[in-house]
């Protein structure tokens, strides 16, 4: 994948919408999954959605009906849509390769990039 780079974080009131990109240099597996992962202070990692070359998507069941997982392999883009954002969304967000559908979690694989501050306000 290459570096992983991103952006599109911000300030935001609840209720509002963030669309994060992640920036990449394209894969060669035949089947892989890439998504994101988000850390507030003082609390553990979790993953928040997966996108896999088949096209199936998972998302956390906290954000699902709110955040959207979507890759523009032409472009070589990861993205986040985030809608109706809440304060308990905010927290660093993770680009990551290599994550697993089913739990959510990294891969044998896996790395991820520096990371963009996502904050909502109540």
């Amino acid at each position: 994948q290459g570096p992983l780079v991103e952006s599109g974080g911000g300030s935001v009131q609840a209720g509002g919408s963030l669309r994060l990109s992640c920036a990449h240099s394209g894969h060669t597996y035949i089947e892989y999954c890439m998504g994101w992962l988000r850390q507030a202070p003082g609390e553990e990692r979790e993953g928040v959605a997966v996108i896999c070359t088949d096209g199936t998507t998972s998302l956390a069941d906290s954000v699902k009906g709110r955040f959207t997982i979507s890759q523009d392999n032409v472009k070589n883009t990861l993205y986040l849509q985030m809608n109706n954002l809440k304060p308990e969304d905010t927290g660093i967000y993770y680009c990551a390769a290599d994550m697993l559908p089913a739990t959510l979690t990294l891969g044998g694989m896996s790395y991820w990039g520096q990371g963009t501050q996502v904050t909502v306000s109540s």
